[in-house]
C-alpha cells in the first residue's frame, strides 16, 4: 500500500511523530500530503530553540496550538540585551537579522491562535511590553505565562497580567532586569490566587535612558571642575 493510500487519521498520527522538519519535506511531496500538514490538529504543540527558526516554513499557526515557546541560549542573546543606545554598528547589524521575528509571530498568534493555554518566551531579547500584551489581550485562556530574559519587558506587563490575564494561574519573570519589586508585589496584591514566581529580575541593574546618561557625565563633570 502506497503512503497516500492510508486514511487520515493514520496520517495524522504519522505526522505526528515527525519534526517541523521532517513534516515540511514530507507535505510537498502531493497534494494529500500538503493537506495532512496543514491540519490544525496536528499543531497544537510548538517549540523553537532560536527566533531564525521562526523564519522557517515548516509550521502552523491555528485555533489548535496550546503551547508555544520560543527559548533562545546563546551567547548572541547577550548582544541583544544591549540597550539600544549603546550597541556599535556591528551589534545593530546583528540584531537586524532577527529582532522582529519573534514580534511577528506573536501578532500572528494573537490573530489565529485564540485557544492558547501556555506561552515561554526565553532569551527573547528584543520583544516588548505591546508584544506581550496583545498575546495577553487576545489569548483569553491563557493559564501560563513564562518570561525569561526578556530585557526590553518592563511593569507594564505586569499591570497588564493582572487587567487582561483573567484565566492565568502561574506568571513566570525571571532576570528580566526592568521589572521592578514595586511591579511584582501590585500583582501579588491584586492578584494572590497567582502563582507569580520571579527569579532576580527585581535584583537586576535596569536600562538608563540616554538623556539620564548626559545628566549624570554633566553632574560628573561639575564635581570634578569645582572639586
Amino acid at each position: 500500500m502506497h503512503l497516500t493510500e492510508l486514511d487520515r487519521e493514520c496520517l495524522l498520527h504519522i505526522f505526528a511523530h515527525l519534526d517541523k522538519d521532517s513534516r515540511r519535506s514530507l507535505s510537498v511531496t502531493c497534494v494529500r500530503l500538503r493537506q495532512v500538514f496543514l491540519d490544525p490538529q496536528l499543531w497544537t504543540v510548538l517549540h523553537f530553540m532560536s527566533p531564525c527558526e521562526l523564519k522557517r516554513d515548516n509550521f502552523v499557526l491555528g485555533p489548535s496550538l496550546r503551547y508555544l515557546a520560543v527559548c533562545w541560549h546563546s551567547s548572541r542573546v547577550k548582544v541583544c540585551n544591549i540597550e539600544e543606545h549603546l550597541k556599535s554598528m556591528f551589534q545593530k547589524d546583528l540584531c537586524s537579522k532577527h529582532e522582529t521575528l519573534v514580534s511577528d509571530v506573536l501578532e500572528r498568534v494573537c490573530l489565529t491562535c485564540p485557544n492558547l493555554l501556555s506561552l515561554t518566551l526565553s532569551g527573547c531579547g528584543h520583544i516588548t511590553d505591546s508584544d506581550v500584551i496583545r498575546v495577553l489581550q487576545s489569548c483569553k485562556r491563557l493559564r501560563s505565562l513564562s518570561l525569561e530574559n526578556c530585557a526590553r519587558v518592563t511593569d507594564s506587563v505586569l499591570q497588564a497580567v493582572v487587567i487582561h490575564g483573567n484565566s492565568l494561574t502561574e506568571v513566570r519573570v525571571d532576570f528580566c532586569r526592568n521589572v521592578t519589586q514595586l511591579g511584582l508585589q501590585g500583582v501579588r496584591k491584586k492578584r494572590p490566587e497567582m502563582n507569580l514566581i520571579s527569579l532576580h529580575s527585581a535584583d537586576m541593574i535596569p536600562d538608563s535612558r540616554p538623556e539620564e546618561n548626559t545628566q549624570i557625565r554633566k553632574g560628573l563633570q561639575k564635581f570634578l571642575i569645582f572639586s
